[in-house]
């Protein structure tokens, strides 16, 4: 009789931390949804107002930003922010400076945002928004649907076309003969600039057929890719010349 008693009692005190836990991890998501609702939503505005009343406005909201990153046909249409003396200041802030899950796009350092090269970073956020959409391009469909990026700065407007996607990661210092994209901060000399793009082609996962000139400004997009320890997804492209069509 004690051993059952001694049982019911074990069993008892499972069930409860069992249940404890249940509630815990059922309002922790809850949270993290209402969250995740409330950023996208305030993402939403911004777009509206961008569409509206254009960069200069939101400019005069937060001196942070630096230009506008959108792809036609996907969620992809927020604010990119850049913040030279503390490039990752936005990591885990929104627009307005409050901390946010989803954080912001934010450039890199080294790069500026009228920079021969300008790396801008986002996180791949899980209900699509940010940079949570980005590693679609690994399907060649997906390209062909949005070749085009378009991100618009302070000082003038810019199309950009898809010239590579591909999987990478965080090397050690020690590692050689690998591509360290996001050190490319600077592509002003000609062999750099070769060698950037020799090497992103040779990364891609297909063949855009897309070229890049020395002196045409290259955009690359990075967020995180969980297919191995520090893995990366990347996209490269390079800007469409005004008379392109």
């Amino acid at each position: 009789m004690q051993r059952q008693t001694s049982f019911r009692r074990l069993w008892g005190l499972a069930f409860f931390l069992c249940t404890a836990v249940f509630l815990f991890s059922g309002a922790m998501l809850l949270q993290d949804l209402r969250r995740s609702s409330q950023e996208r939503r305030a993402n939403q505005l911004l777009a509206e107002q961008v569409s509206s009343a254009g960069c200069t406005a939101l400019w005069e909201q937060n001196n942070d930003m630096a230009g506008w990153l959108s792809i036609a046909g996907t969620p992809l249409n927020y604010p990119v922010m850049f913040t030279p003396n503390e490039p990752e200041y936005y990591l885990r802030r929104g627009f307005d400076g409050q901390e946010a899950l989803s954080g912001s796009l934010f450039i890199g350092e080294g790069c500026t945002p009228d920079g021969n090269h300008v790396i801008i970073y986002g996180h791949h956020m899980k209900d699509g928004s940010m940079f949570g959409s980005l590693p679609s391009y690994a399907n060649i469909l997906y390209w062909q649907q949005h070749p085009v990026i378009t991100f618009n700065t302070l000082k003038e407007p810019g199309e950009y076309e898809i010239l590579a996607a591909f999987y990478s990661r965080i090397y050690a210092p020690e590692e050689s003969g690998v591509f360290c994209y996001y050190q490319f901060t600077d592509l002003s000399d000609p062999e750099q600039f070769s060698n950037y793009i020799q090497q992103a082609k040779d990364s891609a996962l297909y063949d855009t057929g897309v070229e890049a000139m020395y002196g045409q400004r290259i955009l690359t997009l990075s967020t995180c890719s969980y297919h191995t320890e520090d893995g990366r997804f990347v996209v490269v492209a390079r800007q469409k010349a005004a008379k392109e069509p």
